[in-house]
């Protein structure tokens, strides 16, 4: 490898240093990046010089000469757009390099369906907010995009949604259309990201993190890094085969997890309680609008609504039954309930302990705390930040 190419992968990797930690001094960066403190020195110096990094203030005292820390140049102009996608929304925000928003986000009604016009909706969209963020193209490092579906994040490609791109992947047909660099990836891969790097999973070395959204996902931090499995479709977690009813899943088999589970299910059975005399507080709303929407269902369960909060238990018990499925495969120190469905906050952990206790083996389940995320509902956007910063070249 030359010398100009370590300079530059060192720039990156202080970059993203940067990033993931805000404030550091030049020890704690030479520590983090195994590099001598006169290297670390050298290339943060170019750093300012490039406008990419500040002088910040000094850190606190530890008994001796208070060393200077530095950060990430806010005045800057680097951006990134992140995407986060789910079966019927579609949501885009533009942060800048302190993750702080540059442009307030927004959000389409895209309904995953396999067919030509999803692509066109989906480019256009994001077409039409970038061009109104009036950013210009050189100042956006990239586009982070996470989404449902078998995605392979090396190829580019959903082999289960957006596949009408021709000849090219999607990454590639995106990165032609938009004129910036795409990186796609797994949704509750980005959310596994985002709570390794900013929430409850940071510094730790073996996360599990269930997304719970209109499938149930799964993201694995495994040995410090995503794991992806030997062809990159590792964490299925929706597919295991624990439910009990006769339902075919959208895989197209039966007895998987997600036919009980996701966020879908659990609206679908508050309304068919409700249109048969279920009494809660969401029959207003319900039969003034017509439908229920998953962010109500989710609040009215954290606000205590009986209805809700017993289908969300159910549901929520059968999600215990699975993690104790994977704290015996895995071992984990940790699992993170996060993705949308984590709104509703402290409802899902006594029938998920419930259903750890009558599952597992208790000294091995010792081992391993369960959290709510700290970063739900914006986890899956944070994640999608996180993609670009760790795939893009910074000019």
């Amino acid at each position: 490898m030359t010398v100009i190419k370590k300079h530059h992968l060192l720039r990156k990797d202080l970059i993203k240093h940067f990033y993931y930690n805000k404030r550091l001094t030049l020890t704690e960066l030479s520590k983090l990046t195994h590099k001598s403190l006169p290297l670390i020195t050298t290339t943060v110096n170019s750093l300012i010089e490039d406008g990419y990094v500040m002088e910040h203030e000094l850190a606190p005292s530890t008994g001796g000469r208070r060393a200077l820390t530095f950060l990430l140049n806010s005045q800057k102009q680097r951006y990134v757009v992140a995407v986060a996608v789910d079966q019927m929304v579609t949501q885009v925000v533009i942060y800048d390099l302190l993750n702080k928003v540059k442009m307030a986000p927004e959000a389409t009604e895209l309904l995953l369906v396999n067919e030509p016009v999803l692509v066109d909706k989906f480019t256009a969209f994001l077409k039409d907010y970038i061009s109104r963020s009036e950013i210009p193209i050189a100042q956006i490092l990239g586009v982070g995009i996470g989404m449902p579906g078998f995605v392979n994040a090396e190829q580019g490609v959903n082999h289960s949604f957006f596949k009408s791109t021709g000849d090219v992947s999607l990454k590639k047909y995106l990165t032609r259309e938009l004129g910036v660099p795409v990186f796609i990836d797994n949704d509750s891969s980005v959310i596994a990201l985002a709570e390794l790097k900013f929430g409850t999973g940071k510094n730790l070395k073996d996360v599990l993190v269930v997304n719970v959204g209109w499938g149930i996902g799964l993201g694995m931090i495994v040995n410090g890094a995503l794991f992806r499995g030997h062809s990159g479709y590792a964490g299925e977690f929706s597919h295991i085969p624990l439910s009990q009813s006769n339902k075919i899943c959208s895989c197209g088999k039966r007895g998987c997890l997600e036919v009980d589970t996701s966020l879908v299910v659990m609206v679908e059975r508050a309304k068919a309680q409700m249109d048969t005399g279920g009494s809660s507080s969401m029959e207003l709303s319900y039969t003034k609008n017509g439908d229920l929407p998953v962010d109500q269902f989710l609040h009215a369960a954290k606000s205590g609504d009986p209805l809700a909060v017993s289908i969300l238990s159910d549901a929520a018990f059968l999600i215990g039954k699975g993690m104790s499925t994977l704290i015996h495969i895995m071992n984990p120190k940790l699992i993170v309930l996060s993705g949308r469905g984590a709104i509703a906050g402290k409802i899902f952990m006594a029938p998920i302990q419930q259903a750890i206790n009558e599952f597992c083996i208790p000294w091995l389940a010792e081992q391993t705390e369960i959290q709510i995320s700290t970063l739900a509902p914006e986890a899956e956007l944070l994640g999608a930040a996180t993609l670009v910063i760790e795939n893009c070249n910074f000019n």
